[in-house]
């Protein structure tokens, strides 16, 4: 590790203890909290508070074995616990189905931030996963830096070219590993909720180039968040599994095909799973973000 990036950690490692006694009043008087702009804003902040600072603490850890993406179980351990703090209760169904050691590329929804942390509540379930984001997340330090560490692929995706290159290079952890690689094909947070957005054939085409299963995995809807009104309370989330699509003697001919199937069975189930918790007793019911 160069001495400019050790700098640059302990000048991150500084401004993080500035805030550090304001994150811990924050911590304190969420639950008790009935302001409700005071408690939105609060879970969005404690959440990134306590991610940076677990970053920083499990980053040495990290550099001990860097890429690992075992190191993601670790960091689900320590981070589930921020559920309790902001009010989010997670449902996994059909887990069995992400139990099993093997190539596979999951597929999810994407609404909010918070999809990382129901990921952190059962990552010791999928055990080797590597999780893709965006190549700007990497920037975001001390997060992006341990994120890195801990086995995250990053990629390019406004260069369409380079973004296959990097999704073919992370291929070889399918291939050698037996690792789950996680997308979220929308491409970007679809903060609406009323379905999903179009799907982007990276995911299908590493699923076909490695002849592994395609996961499907849906989140129902966060109801208990309005970003309009800025509330936030007390949810639950379920995270209901799919059974695998084959991809075996599938060809670049198929990805179409296998991409429109896999959003036509996420939407449906994500339909279903809004109709469920919609009819939980929240004062935000129909109100998704």
């Amino acid at each position: 590790m160069s001495t400019t990036m050790i700098l640059s950690l302990l000048n991150i490692l500084q401004s993080e203890l500035h805030m550090v006694p304001a994150a811990i009043l924050l911590i304190l008087i969420l639950p008790l909290s009935s302001n409700q702009r005071v408690r939105y804003y609060g879970c969005f902040i404690v959440y990134i508070f306590i991610v940076s600072a677990a970053a920083l603490v499990l980053l040495p850890i990290f550099l001990l074995r860097p890429k690992n993406v075992r190191n993601c179980v670790l960091t689900g351990y320590l981070l589930r616990h921020i559920s309790k703090l902001v009010g989010i209760q997670w449902e996994l169904r059909r887990r069995d189905i992400l139990e099993v050691e093997r190539g596979a590329v999951i597929v999810a929804n994407h609404q909010s931030m918070f999809d990382i942390l129901g990921m952190f509540d059962f990552w010791d379930v999928m055990g080797k996963c590597a999780a893709v984001a965006r190549k700007e997340v990497f920037y975001v330090w001390p997060f992006g830096l341990a994120a890195w560490a801990a086995g995250v692929v990053f990629i390019d995706r406004k260069r369409g070219r380079v973004a296959n290159h990097q999704l073919d290079e992370a291929s070889s952890l399918i291939k050698l590993h037996k690792t789950k690689l996680w997308l979220f094909p929308e491409g970007t947070r679809n903060r609406k909720g009323d379905t999903l957005l179009p799907f982007k054939r990276g995911a299908f085409r590493v699923a076909v180039a490695c002849q592994v299963p395609i996961i499907p995995v849906v989140y129902s809807p966060y109801y208990f968040m309005n970003a309009e009104k800025k509330y936030f309370g007390h949810g639950r989330v379920i995270v209901h599994v799919l059974d695998p699509i084959s991809t075996e003697g599938k060809t670049e001919n198929d990805i179409d095909a296998l991409m429109e199937e896999s959003r036509e069975l996420m939407v449906k189930q994500y339909e279903v799973l809004k109709q469920e918790v919609l009819t939980l007793p929240n004062p935000e019911n129909g109100k998704i973000q």
